[in-house]
């Protein structure tokens, strides 16, 4: 099960203009295009980078898995990996 704090919801929504709903729509569409460990493991240790395409552009989200349950920390909008994931199209 998919978990986020609704008020980061809140501000993605004001900020960025995208919803965690969007992400997990994105996923069960089959859009998930990578799934890594966080790049900085000293100071994100048990976090993971999921990769999502949503309207053509992708998105870095990183998450927690706590138990069965998946816990989103932010939606980052991803200039370079958008252009690295319809390079390699």
């Amino acid at each position: 099960m998919f978990k986020w704090n609704a008020e980061k919801n809140k501000i993605l929504i004001k900020k960025r203009n995208i919803t965690f709903d969007e992400v997990i729509q994105s996923i069960a569409d089959g859009y998930g295009v990578s799934d890594v460990p966080h790049w900085n493991k000293e100071k994100y240790p048990n976090q993971r980078i999921i990769t999502v395409m949503i309207k053509n552009y992708a998105y870095l989200v990183p998450y927690v898995k706590e138990g069965e349950d998946i816990f989103l920390k932010t939606i980052i909008p991803g200039r370079k990996e958008t252009k690295r994931v319809k390079g390699s199209k």
